[in-house]
């Protein structure tokens, strides 16, 4: 018992060289690995950085033959660090727990790792340190091949357009052809409250994105409100009609869109690009010109095109 606290508190590299197998694998680790990261569930966590400290180890198989002092023959200290920074910018965690796994599913894609022991400490959230450490090998942790892209059509509806007697047959068109849809709308004709501090502005006018959303439902029910990348996902893969929720993806985003979400053509061209989109099309409204969407189409329609 009195071992089995000692390593619970250990460093990973203790764990790991406590519980190997009989014929012990090499190992490499990093440690003391400290980065600002935005991160946690809790509203004071948003909008901040802290600094979070990670501990990494990793066995792996031995290599066959003299190394031959050839850098590109072992598993460098650079893949580790860098799958950390790939994880922490693909979007903003709430959960450690969730960053680990991650990061752990990611090392053992390299063909020489074997299993991963992956500590994270948060530093700053009192006179202690709050962590979590989880082990992954290859036979638990099987990670898949990465998903081919989906490359949606998202749909900015104006105002005018979302109450047009033309909505439902728009839908109808769009849903015939072969591209996933996401449709988006922007703030509602009743005004927003107003209030002086900017985030929380900015939180009420992607709720009044999002009751407009509601609204949008509420007018034809092949829409369905979805919130989350996981949802939009399984929305493009099922050919359901999703309308944009936005207030996680836009809270959630490393990068987050600059523009201000009472600009809603291009919170659409920011959600466009943010979802790999072939194509943005814009009913009723019209993109800013500094508006950015890459090489993303762009089409335009008047709010009472009676076609598409």
């Amino acid at each position: 018992m009195t071992n089995d606290i000692h390593l619970a508190f250990a460093h990973p590299s203790e764990r790991s060289e406590a519980t190997t197998a009989v014929q012990p694998l090499d190992r490499i680790s990093v440690r003391d690995h400290i980065v600002d990261v935005e991160i946690g569930a809790f509203q004071l966590e948003r909008g901040t950085t802290q600094r979070v400290r990670f501990d990494i180890v990793v066995e792996v198989k031995p290599l066959e033959g003299p190394i031959g002092d050839d850098v590109d023959r072992i598993l460098s200290y650079d893949r580790i660090t860098e799958a950390v920074a790939i994880e922490l910018a693909a979007e903003r965690l709430n959960l450690l727990e969730t960053l680990a796994e991650r990061i752990a599913d990611r090392i053992l894609l390299e063909p020489q790792a074997m299993r991963a022991f992956v500590r994270i400490q948060k530093l700053d959230r009192g006179p202690f340190a709050l962590g979590v450490e989880i082990v992954r090998s290859r036979s638990l942790s099987v990670v898949e091949d990465a998903p081919e892209t989906v490359h949606p059509c998202v749909v900015y509806l104006s105002n005018e357009a979302l109450h047009s007697t033309h909505l439902s047959g728009w839908i109808d068109t769009l849903a015939k052809r072969e591209l996933p849809l996401i449709l988006c709308v922007g703030m509602g004709e009743t005004a927003a409250p107003a209030v002086s501090l900017g985030a929380p502005q900015r939180r009420i006018d992607l709720l009044a994105i999002e009751q407009n959303a509601w609204v949008l439902a509420a007018r034809d029910a092949r829409c369905v409100v979805v919130g989350t990348l996981t949802e939009l996902d399984w929305s493009m893969k099922n050919g359901q009609i999703a309308v944009w929720a936005p207030s996680k993806i836009v809270l959630d985003a490393v990068e987050g869109p600059a523009t201000a979400p009472s600009d809603g053509p291009s919170l659409a061209a920011w959600f466009a690009r943010h979802m790999s989109a072939s194509e943005l099309m814009l009913i009723g409204a019209e993109l800013p010109a500094d508006a950015a969407v890459g090489d993303i189409r762009v089409t335009r329609h008047a709010a009472d095109a009676s076609q598409l």
